[in-house]
Formats: C-alpha cells, structure tokens, sequence
C-alpha cells in the first residue's frame, strides 16, 4: 500500500505548475507539437483502421492516470477499437468520467470497467489546499477553477472509492463488471484491490 509520503521519497521532481522544470525545458527544445504532426504523416501512410466501430469490441472500459509511463494498450494487450480508455491526473472517477462511463454502459456494449491507479503518481506530491494555493499565487484567482483536484493518500484506498463511484451511480447498469487495480510503474504488474 503506497502513500503521499512514500511516492514524495521515492524521487519524484517537484511539480511546478502542473509539471516540472525539467520536463518544461525538453519539451520547449523539441517542439512536441509539431514533431506529432510529422509522425502523424508516417502513421497515416500504414494506417487500416477506418473500419472500427466506436463501441469497444471487448466490451471493456479502462480509467487510469494520464501518466506518460503507462502504456495502457500494452501492459492490458489492447488493439485499437477494443476498450474505452479514460485518463485523467489521478485516474480518478470525476463528473466527466462518470458521464463518459454512464455512455458507454448504455449506450456502446459496455459492460466491465477497470480504474487502475499507480504507484508513484504525481497527484501523491500535494495536497487539494497545497495546488489551491501554489495556482493562485502563480497566476491569480481563476473565474473557472476545478472544485477539487482529485489528489491522492492512499493509493489502494483511492482506488476502492472509485470503483464505488461507480457502482453506487444509479446510472451505470447493476450488473457492469467493476474491479479496481494498482499497476506498479517500476514492474508493469497490476495488483487487484481487495474490497474492490
């Protein structure tokens, strides 16, 4: 079981808004966008996908984090047109997944859903209070804010109370499969959550 202060000491740069020095100055040097754009060119070149349906073939939601380590289509075998993938910071169920999820249960075939967390996220380093005020004493106080940040202190517990989200929605149909996971970022394994 992981906690805010385990993922803090484990190495993590400190994030400055939203990401860390670091990262900023790489991504500056190499101009990601339009180097997506000239790779863009190259896949269209091969691509054979234009007659997938958008309702996934293995009647499977994924929700995990946005973390740039998890290859999720890998590490679950997933091919294009197979599962619903959801990311956000955290992987946690908010409004808007919860609307994508209630979609999908009803109206596109599925019929399991995932929430996968993992170990060393980011959304482990703050605290709500701590984003809330690092924001606001960088850019100002925002019109349009986010009511909560979803951060993270334990991470088998954050995983279990999403599921709960989930299942406790009386839109999502009772008899969706809902099992949650933590995947370790140093291994690749998903471990399942109990009670979850």
């Amino acid at each position: 079981m992981q906690t805010r202060r385990d993922s803090v000491s484990a190495g993590h740069d400190r994030w400055r808004g939203g990401c860390t020095i670091r990262w900023v100055e790489r991504c500056r040097a190499e101009v990601p966008i339009d180097k997506a754009i000239k790779d863009n060119a190259i896949f269209c070149q091969s691509f054979h996908d234009g007659d997938l349906t958008a309702p996934p073939a293995r009647h499977l939601m994924v929700i995990t984090c946005m973390d740039a380590r998890i290859n999720v289509e890998a590490a679950l075998g997933l091919k294009p047109g197979e599962a619903h993938i959801l990311r956000n910071a955290g992987g946690s169920v908010t409004e808007d997944v919860l609307r994508s999820a209630i979609i999908s249960t009803n109206l596109m075939g599925t019929t399991q859903i995932m929430v996968i967390n993992h170990t060393r996220c980011g959304m482990m380093n703050s605290t709500d209070n701590e984003l809330r005020r690092q924001f606001t004493k960088q850019y100002g106080k925002a019109v349009v804010a986010p009511n909560s940040f979803h951060t993270i202190d334990d991470l088998s517990l954050h995983a279990r109370e999403q599921v709960a989200k989930l299942r406790d929605h009386p839109w999502i149909p009772e008899d969706t499969v809902i099992r949650g996971f933590t995947y370790d970022v140093q291994t690749g394994r998903l471990h399942e959550v109990k009670g979850g």
